[in-house]
């Protein structure tokens, strides 16, 4: 990551299930190959306080991890209402970084950097992090839907920095205490701007 400017905060910002709606994604081609008459769809509802692999029988896990392998699924990701908007108001007062675990899906590399490069072109490339454990980002804030990574950034105080995680509320991390919390983007923006 470049050198930050002294004066201004860093926020750095995941993508899946923060900017990108990867659940909704994985949730139409599960729903599109498995409901029908016998079988019910599965729907944000039935997620609260639950992983989506915690809801599926554990015979479909591997078709699960398929669709993140496809070539097309993190390219066709919705964008989560109004984090365009925000994140390009956020650029006047902060540093904004895109921070993404893709080594958890390394297939996931060339889509990801399309889907950025398409949905928030205004984001230098110089400041998308792709990444496994988000405890190396030097920044003040992470914003993200995954406790495991918020307390792995917030234990590693890279750079004497007081850092905090943020965390973007999902159907699985609905139960979820310890940290700040924000429904929506519009809440960001409250919590950022205001």
């Amino acid at each position: 990551m470049s050198p930050q400017s002294p004066e201004r905060k860093v926020i750095a910002v995941d993508m899946d299930e923060v900017i990108a709606d990867a659940l909704g994604e994985h949730l139409t081609r599960y729903n599109r190959e498995f409901a029908n008459a016998h079988t019910a769809a599965i729907t944000l509802d039935d997620l609260r306080g639950r992983r989506l692999w915690q809801v599926i029988p554990a015979h479909l896990h591997p078709t699960l991890d398929n669709y993140l392998r496809e070539d097309d699924f993190f390219r066709n990701l919705g964008v989560m209402p109004d984090a365009q908007r925000v994140l390009e108001r956020l650029q006047s007062r902060y540093e904004i970084f895109i921070a993404s675990a893709a080594m958890e899906v390394p297939t996931s590399f060339v889509a990801k950097y399309d889907w950025l490069a398409e949905h928030f072109p205004f984001i230098p490339t110089s400041h998308i992090v792709f990444c496994g454990d988000k405890s190396i980002l030097r920044a003040d804030f992470l914003i993200d839907d995954n406790p495991r990574q918020l307390k792995l950034f917030q234990e590693n105080q890279n750079g004497g920095i007081t850092r905090e995680g943020i965390l973007y509320s999902s159907p699985a991390n609905i139960q979820v205490n310890g940290y700040r919390r924000v429904d929506d983007w519009l809440a960001v923006e409250k919590m950022f701007l205001s």
